[in-house]
């Protein structure tokens, strides 16, 4: 009888550990900010980052790295959080600029960036559950096959696979560049290609 009981408690404590971890599990998230094209430059968003900073730790949320199209007023935030509220809730109070969307991501191995060399975003729309992680791994090793012959670096990519969005880093001379390495590797061409500044 002891020893059901004493069994039977750590049941119960496993059961309250796997939900403790459940609920604290750190997701990656990309939230997209659309602001007015020529309007937005890269130290107004540095100094709204340092806000997010100060008070990121109040929501769970850490903010990793961020682009800036200024010529397109479009701002991407990288962070890990608990959840899209998380993030809403630190942008609100830091400087209250709302990101219009945010993908839920898993990415890849990050590889080295060259800081004299441009940095790129290029947004794939694949269609909602039509892309896994595992896909987009593949695509991914068959840039880097061919990146070197168009002077392109992959450094990392991003997939949302609940809507179908990916979102590619690379650095290269020129966009058409990135669309030629992706065209040869694999045939799926981005929607969109943005020349970015990074910061972190």
């Amino acid at each position: 009888m002891k020893q059901q009981i004493i069994l039977a408690a750590i049941a119960s404590l496993l059961v309250i550990s796997n939900s403790y971890a459940q609920e604290t599990k750190t997701n990656y998230y990309i939230d997209v900010h659309y602001l007015p094209g020529g309007k937005v430059n890269y130290a107004d968003v540095a100094a709204a980052h340092a806000k997010d900073l100060s008070v990121e730790n109040k929501y769970g949320v850490k903010f990793i790295k961020y682009w800036v199209d200024e010529s397109k007023g479009i701002v991407y935030c990288l962070s890990s959080a608990p959840d899209t509220a998380a993030i809403v809730s630190t942008h609100r109070e830091a400087h209250g600029l709302l990101p219009q969307t945010v993908y839920k991501v898993e990415d890849g191995t990050e590889a080295m960036a060259d800081n004299n060399k441009t940095f790129f975003l290029d947004i794939h729309q694949l269609g909602a559950g039509k892309v896994t992680a595992a896909d987009v791994e593949k695509a991914h090793q068959k840039d880097l096959a061919v990146e070197k012959k168009y002077g392109v670096n992959f450094i990392n990519y991003w997939v949302d696979e609940r809507s179908g969005t990916v979102i590619c880093l690379s650095q290269a001379s020129d966009a058409s560049k990135v669309i030629d390495t992706h065209k040869e590797a694999h045939g799926l061409i981005p929607v969109s290609i943005e020349a970015v500044k990074q910061g972190q």
